[in-house]
């Protein structure tokens, strides 16, 4: 006899504007701070909001591009990364001394991180050949924000829509 196969379920739909067993929605907003507003505002009512979610629904993510990347802007993000790198570092070393030397310490230890955080930054750069001379900043949106309540508290949450 062979054993059977373990099964696996599939994964559960998401949570849609319907009432469930578990939750209910309390509203739908376009914008997540309007959402924040909401349960906010319940959190300073006294509302045990730790049986409230707020849920992005239709997520997806958007790149905005924020300029051209070139070698030696490159180098000039590397440097300024590598100098706190290097801050850091001075920091570390500089328990180690008092007086005048600390702050040579620190200094030098700045001055190596942006050197080698300028060299990195530009070869990292150069690597990839032009494929990608821009810089950019990603993020993530939705298309709607539900904000869901246990079901136990619907009744009570429901005084904060109007």
């Amino acid at each position: 006899m062979t054993p059977e196969p373990a099964r696996i379920d599939p994964p559960t739909a998401p949570v849609t504007t319907q009432t469930t067993s578990r939750s209910s929605l309390l509203a739908s907003f376009s914008d997540y701070a309007e959402a924040q507003r909401l349960v906010d505002r319940m959190s300073d009512d006294g509302f045990p909001v730790e049986h409230v979610r707020i849920i992005g629904d239709g997520v997806r993510t958007v790149e905005q591009v924020t300029g051209r990347m070139t070698r030696a802007r490159a180098a000039v993000s590397g440097a300024a990364g590598g100098a706190w790198f290097g801050v850091l570092i001075g920091l570390l070393f500089g328990l180690f001394t008092s007086g005048v030397a600390w702050a040579w310490m620190l200094l030098l230890s700045l001055v190596i991180g942006a050197f080698w955080g300028a060299v990195f930054g530009f070869a990292a750069h150069w690597t990839t050949r032009g494929k990608r001379d821009f810089s950019s900043v990603m993020t993530l949106e939705a298309q709607r924000y539900d904000v869901l309540v246990d079901g136990a508290h619907a009744s009570r949450a429901g005084k904060y829509v109007l």
